[in-house]
């Protein structure tokens, strides 16, 4: 009988572009690895990306990434980590090559490869950029062809682990349930330490100590699909089953989790406590992918200013008012009028308050229009020259610039046919993928018999004594941004508090404790393995965090901000 192939120790040093420089050199040489992947790319992160390359049409990769494998290809090479980024962006070949000049001037050899045929710019007119999201086929390809690197442009950011895998263990695309746990793995070990502790709602009862560096995290990948989510030895932070369900939860949206390679049934996931920063993901089942991906599109949406004014001390509705009524009176008299203004008053003034600015709340004015003129002058002009005719205490926070141009994302889709995945393998070789076995219809996967489309709920608690206490007493929560929309999840730690919260937090009950989502539409998926439901609120964000509609354009705050209001809870669970 042939042993089981060992398992793949797949680690994670960055979730973002931007993040710690270091973690390339913590990672290498905290503990053993096999692969070594970077998120870099997020959908502002290719709106970054396309105004670098309108500048220099040889840009358009992250740059960190370079400047990281400088320091660091010495460690992977010496140490067998092959590394795999979507670091290259909007431009993977030129990272490959800058990648390729890099080895050879440290005089180390590496074979590099890249993965593109992501970039559809050129079929949506008006877009500055236009971006497939592939999956893990291409990066698989360059592995089994020897690559010690491989770069990629949009990839889904599971498939720097389910290539990986599958090059690893020789999987099929028809392998959709070991597909879908190394996507399962592949979404906890993405945003990089926000899976060991980092963002975590329950941070306050740890030791501080624990979390001022935390470690990335890494994966140790079975040929079955199930993993074990942990972190190097000595590293900071930890793993323990809640903060792996927190990122589970982080910017998903139903039970079926729809991607390139699988479709990933998030309601089939079992965690289990296995020792100290061990987790272990078992029992995921997956699905065939639909036939169409997806493609993030982002456009510039014109141009952005914003005044805040500062508000002081007494009556400070009525303070608002007036400025408001002011600088309305003000853009009224100028042809240059904003096409779009809105105001927002945040009263984080205290009553009798012991210092200035706890006695202050805040007006923010933010304009937008397609003309540069309209936001700048326009803006500047209304703002300052109140300045000494307007409210008593009148000042700003900042004097309004001259303004900045915003983007908008939107998300479209296309028949996975019609995107040319291609492999450029080390010698040059460019070799066409086929994505993973599609079928069923789009938005229709297929859906095997055995498992139900609707999970079976607890009964609710029996009647007792309550407590009006913030929900974050028993719940813990995490939220993010989907273009325009807002995920928001909550989740508990044993069967008592979701037998309250299953049947507590409703639709309903949630725009009553977030007035800001009234009127929009709320949809609530339930995942009873992880304890946990999952929000999807539509056009929260309106056109997605390039545009900064929103306070906290990528509603990162939005759970937090659940957590801490009040409602009755069972007096037994407190």
């Amino acid at each position: 009988m042939t042993p089981a192939p060992a398992p793949l120790r797949i680690g994670n040093a960055s979730g973002f572009y931007g993040d710690r420089f270091d973690a390339m050199r913590e990672m290498l040489t905290g503990g053993p690895l096999d692969v070594l992947t970077g998120d870099y790319l997020a959908e502002l992160t290719m709106l970054i990306l396309g105004r670098d390359r309108l500048k220099d049409p040889a840009r358009g990769y992250a740059k960190t990434f370079l400047r990281q494998l400088e320091e660091c290809l010495g460690l992977a090479h010496e140490r067998g980590v092959r590394i795999v980024a979507n670091a290259g962006g909007l431009n993977p070949s030129g990272l490959a090559a800058a990648t390729r000049e890099l080895a050879r001037r440290l005089g180390i050899p590496a074979e590099v490869a890249y993965v593109e045929g992501d970039d559809l710019t050129d079929r949506y007119p008006g877009a500055l950029t236009a971006h497939a999201y592939l999956g893990g086929a291409g990066i698989a390809e360059c592995l089994r062809a020897g690559a010690d690197i491989v770069v990629t442009g949009r990839v889904t950011d599971a498939a720097l682990v389910t290539g990986p895998a599958a090059a690893h263990f020789g999987w099929a695309p028809t392998d959709h349930d070991r597909l879908a746990g190394a996507v399962v793995a592949g979404h906890i070990l993405e945003c990089g330490t926000q899976a060991t502790g980092g963002n975590y709602a329950f941070f306050a009862e740890r030791d501080p100590r624990d979390l001022r560096h935390p470690g990335f995290p890494l994966a140790e990948i079975h040929e079955d699909g199930s993993a074990v989510i942990t972190k190097h030895d000595g590293t900071g932070g930890f793993v323990d089953v809640g903060t792996v369900t927190a990122q589970l939860l982080y910017e998903t949206q139903g039970a079926r989790y729809a991607g390139p390679d699988v479709t990933a049934r998030l309601d089939t996931v079992t965690l289990t406590e296995e020792g100290p920063d061990r987790v272990r993901v078992t029992g995921v089942r997956g699905e065939a992918p639909p036939p169409t991906l997806k493609v993030g599109l982002n456009r510039l949406g014109g141009f952005r200013n914003e005044v805040v004014f500062v508000l002081t001390g007494l009556d400070i509705e009525a303070k608002a008012a007036l400025v408001k009524a002011q600088v309305e009176d003000a853009f009224g008299r100028v042809k240059s009028r904003p096409h779009d203004v809105s105001w927002e008053l945040a009263r984080t003034d205290q009553v009798d308050a012991a210092t200035e600015e706890t006695a202050s709340a805040l007006l923010r004015l933010v304009v937008r229009d397609a003309r540069e003129e309209a936001v700048g002058r326009a803006l500047s002009g209304a703002a300052i020259e109140l300045a000494l005719g307007s409210v008593p205490g009148f000042h700003v926070t900042a004097p309004p610039g001259k303004g900045a141009p915003y983007g908008v994302f939107e998300a479209a889709y296309v028949e996975r046919g019609a995107v040319e995945h291609v492999a450029v393998l080390p010698s040059g070789e460019r070799r066409p993928v086929a994505e993973g076995a599609s079928g069923g219809t789009s938005g229709d996967p297929l859906v095997p018999r055995e498992l139900p489309t609707k999970p079976s709920l607890p009964e609710p608690l029996p009647p007792g004594p309550t407590r009006l206490a913030p929900l974050g007493r028993v719940a813990g929560a995490r939220s993010g941004d989907k273009g325009g929309d807002a995920n928001l999840g909550v989740w508990v730690r044993d069967d008592d508090a979701w037998r309250w919260l299953v049947h507590e937090l409703t639709v309903d009950r949630i725009r009553e404790l977030l007035p800001e989502v009234r009127g929009l539409t709320v949809t609530r998926h339930e995942l009873p393995n992880l304890r946990a439901l999952n929000f999807v609120v539509e056009g929260l964000l309106g056109e997605g965090v390039a545009a900064q509609a929103r306070f906290d354009p990528q509603a990162k705050g939005l759970g937090e901000w659940l957590r801490a209001r009040h409602l009755d809870i069972p007096e037994v669970l407190l």
